[in-house]
């Protein structure tokens, strides 16, 4: 019997690392038209790795655009009202998070990679444990 030991990540904490180190709003779950409960296998390594080409999506929550490039991602101010939105809720905080999460993400390599760089996190194999 072949027995595995892996590197895992509960998805709540990961969203709390990634808000607490760049204080924006993410969450994991909600990206690519909402994860259902399950792992996600990343690599972590000291390179790139994938970075989405769009600089910007349409302001616009659950738009079917979704991701942005980290430097995109981090240029923008997470408070910015969102300009396509619907008048009554483009200003406010939850409308522009769930744009953050739903639509305004660079991809987990990105991130995982430049936590690495930054000393948070050791290169290698996670998965990330999608459960509510």
């Amino acid at each position: 019997m072949r027995i595995t030991t892996v590197k895992m990540i509960e998805v709540q904490d990961w969203d709390a690392l990634v808000e607490e180190t760049y204080g924006r709003p993410y969450s994991f779950q909600q990206q690519d038209g909402c994860k259902n409960r399950g792992i996600e296998e990343i690599t972590v390594s000291s390179e790139e790795g994938y970075d989405y080409e769009n600089d910007t999506v349409p302001e616009v929550v659950n738009h079917k655009d979704m991701g942005v490039s980290f430097a995109a991602w981090l240029k923008r101010d997470p408070k910015q009202p969102l300009s396509n939105e619907e008048d009554d809720c483009r200003e406010d905080q939850w409308a522009i998070d769930m744009w953050w999460e739903r639509n305004f993400y660079p991809s987990v390599e990105m991130i995982a990679n430049d936590l690495h760089k930054k000393g948070l996190l050791e290169a290698g194999e996670y998965t990330i444990n999608i459960d509510w």
